[in-house]
């Protein structure tokens, strides 16, 4: 992948969401995003596209917790029509490799951590 931004812009963005700083946290995922758009999926190697993939995944998790922190309720529950939706209809297991991906890595305990105090309290 010849342009690294969409996935500095995502790890910024699990940096603030560590730190607690929600609107920072949505403009880096934000910023990622628009750049992930920039590149049409029929012209990248499979490869590049699974990464790319990964990255808009992750970005649209951080982005979902910081606007429930938010409580932007409406942009979060868009852009869980994108996670679930785009992941589940594609049935290619790639939604589960990003979620296992970032279990392993710890990022997906910062999330999870984020969601619990939207809900309330209530344990994921």
């Amino acid at each position: 992948m010849a342009d690294r931004r969409p996935e500095k812009a995502c790890e910024q963005a699990c940096e603030s969401l560590k730190q607690q700083d929600y609107e920072v946290a949505v403009k880096h995922c934000t910023e990622a995003l628009l750049s992930l758009s920039q590149y049409p999926p029929a012209h990248l190697p499979e490869p590049c596209q699974a990464e790319l993939d990964r990255i808009k995944i992750e970005t649209l998790l951080y982005r979902i917790a910081s606007f429930l922190q938010l409580k932007k309720y409406g942009q979060a529950d868009e852009d869980c029509r994108h996670v679930l939706g785009e992941g589940l209809a594609k049935g290619d297991g790639s939604l589960r490799a990003v979620l296992c991906c970032m279990h392993l890595k710890g990022k997906l305990q910062i999330v999870s951590n984020v969601l619990s105090k939207s809900l309330m309290g209530e344990s994921l």
